[in-house]
């Protein structure tokens, strides 16, 4: 189009006119005329900043840089020969990144292709980055869509980048100084520069959040690890502290998403997050919107401080990192939780002992995210080969923790296999879990004793005085928000003897939450427990269930009637084991 052609289709446009420019190209030339007084014959010459300009603006955007500067590295390269540059602008325009290449530095200086260039509108006019930062969308600038007559020869395309608050914090635009007449021939350039701004807002993210969980998404399994579309940054309680965003759309008002919890939009709570982590195939991971839609979930843990002995008991106290959630006050785990902490850090195997459905897979998934080592192997010993136990362990590299449940099920030509992998792999942790007394494990005295480097001994429901609170946890996170007991099931609850355990506990709020009319979980709406005799294991793991009267006594607060239904005698019977015992209520 010739200069004339042009200033006569931006007349046209000024009027009123549709002349088949995308919208956005429109808004802006009639700015350009009617807000910033630009003349469309005048070729004015790019406008770059004074070097100490764009030392400043370098400063400030110095963290974009940075988080950027790979993905950059990378785009070129997909772009390299092409002749292609690379413009990184900060909010207000100004390129404080480039790459391009030397035999063109010359031509692309001239061009404005090059740092210091300013490419807001309001100076620049219609160009690629301009439009990006008043849309706040990815744009393809196209020749003569450009307003002033020197840049009618370039092609740019730009894509917004923002900060994990919300916030425009940069813009990434690829140029041509030559390019075919067709618009749609920078389709590619604008699928590679909107793929890489949501991979600098990832890294970004990432780099902010080292003391926070994060939540990748993805709507296919196949890219939820290495490629993921968005991720939200959340704290202890599920609430979003920085997203990316293509995230805000989980979000379908516009009020502030900063705040809000995870599980308004996604049927996930913090709680939930450990089961998404990478321990589990992808397409295990589903998360299912509100709307009725589904996407996979990727979910990284905080990385545990580094806290000095006196500082730790501090830092449960305020219930933060993976191993506090894990109590709501029984002395018992509280003072397994600081036993755990304690040992997280290090490299000492561990044996986690309880009755089935007591969490102690999830203390040990507790204990990796609070650890050093990146790898987590996951596997159930029972017909586990050493074929398997070989080709999953020597696939990991760098620290990592192996899990491996009940071992109490290893075979013997297993159990040999797995000690020749621990003399090969020092990085190796294992944290092996069993339903069984330590002394009633058949394993091999030296493979056992390289496997229980401590005991963690997790109590079961039946002891914890905690009850109450793994209830209401429970409900809030997979039940809808007004859902509670009444107090008649709440009492009932607290008075059975749960030998499943926080399985089995778990289970039955789940059954009654979907029984249930209404928001109230009645007695009529819970299922009948299940009788320890019919326990495929003893309930209390012992000879003399009486010997742990005290401690059932305990976690009822001494309410005898409480204590009867535990132990499912009467409250006479429980009295008189009391007075038989010597024991008496705290004072």
């Amino acid at each position: 189009m010739t200069d004339a052609r042009h200033v006569e289709e931006i007349g046209r446009v000024l009027e009123g006119s549709q002349t088949g420019r995308d919208s956005f190209v429109s808004a802006s030339w009639r700015r350009c005329v009617e807000l910033y007084g630009m003349d469309p014959t005048r070729a004015d010459p790019a406008h770059i900043v004074t070097e100490a300009e764009l030392r400043d603006h370098r400063k400030q955007a110095e963290w974009m840089i940075a988080a950027a500067r790979s993905g950059l590295q990378s785009l070129f390269r997909q772009v390299a020969g092409q002749n292609y540059v690379l413009l990184l602008t900060d909010a207000k325009g100004v390129c404080v990144d480039f790459f391009g290449d030397d035999l063109f530095t010359e031509d692309l200086r001239s061009a404005g292709l090059y740092l210091g260039s300013n490419w807001s509108e309001e100076l620049a006019g219609t160009c690629g980055v301009g439009a990006c930062i008043v849309t706040q969308e990815p744009v393809t600038v196209h020749q003569d869509d450009h307003f002033g007559n020197a840049h009618t020869v370039l092609s740019c395309t730009a894509a917004p980048i923002f900060d994990s608050l919300g916030q425009l914090a940069a813009v990434l635009d690829i140029s041509l100084l030559r390019s075919p007449t067709p618009k749609t021939s920078q389709n590619l350039a604008m699928s590679l520069v909107s793929t890489a701004a949501r991979r600098v807002e990832m890294a970004n993210l990432m780099a902010e959040s080292p003391r926070d969980w994060v939540l990748r998404l993805s709507s296919s399994p196949e890219f939820l690890d290495v490629d993921p579309e968005a991720a939200v940054r959340l704290d202890g309680a599920g609430r979003v502290l920085g997203y990316t965003r293509a995230a805000r759309r989980l979000f379908p008002d516009t009020g502030p998403v900063l705040g809000r919890r995870i599980d308004e939009v996604l049927s996930v709570s913090v709680d939930d997050l450990p089961d998404l982590m990478r321990d589990r195939p992808t397409e295990e991971r589903v998360i299912e919107m509100r709307d009725g839609g589904a996407l996979f979930g990727h979910a990284i843990a905080p990385k545990a401080p580094r806290l000095t002995r006196a500082g730790r008991g501090d830092a449960l106290q305020r219930g933060g990192g993976p191993l506090a959630g894990l109590t709501g006050g029984d002395p018992q785990m509280a003072r397994l939780v600081d036993q755990a902490e304690r040992l997280a850090p290090g490299t000492v195997p561990l044996l986690i002992t309880g009755e089935t459905g007591t969490g102690k897979t999830r203390l040990a998934r507790a204990i990796h995210m609070a650890s050093k080592a990146q790898g987590f192997i996951n596997l159930e010993c029972a017909g586990l080969t050493p074929e398997r136990l070989a080709q999953d362990c020597l696939d990991a590299a760098g620290p990592t923790t192996l899990v491996l449940r009940r071992i109490e099920e290893l075979n013997e030509q297993t159990a040999i296999a797995l000690g020749g992998l621990l003399d090969r792999r020092p990085d190796l942790r294992t944290l092996a879990t069993t339903c069984l007394d330590p002394a009633r494990i058949v394993c091999p005295r030296p493979l056992f004793h390289r496997l229980a480097g401590c005991v963690l001994n997790v109590p079961p429901l039946r002891m914890r005085r905690d009850l109450d609170w793994l209830m209401t946890r429970h409900l809030r996170r997979h039940a809808a928000d007004e859902i509670r007991l009444s107090p008649s099931a709440r009492a009932e609850l607290q008075g059975r003897l749960w030998p499943g355990n926080i399985r089995e506990l778990e289970q039955v709020l789940d059954v009654a939450a979907a029984l249930c009319v209404g928001a109230v979980i009645d007695l009529h709406d819970l299922p009948s427990p299940i009788e320890p005799d019919t326990c495929s294991e003893d309930a209390y793991d012992s000879d003399d269930p009486w010997g742990a009267l005290e401690q059932v006594l305990e976690a009822c607060e001494w309410n005898m009637s409480r204590a009867a239904r535990r132990f499912g005698v009467n409250r006479s019977t429980i009295l008189r084991r009391i007075r038989k015992a010597g024991l008496r209520p705290p004072h």
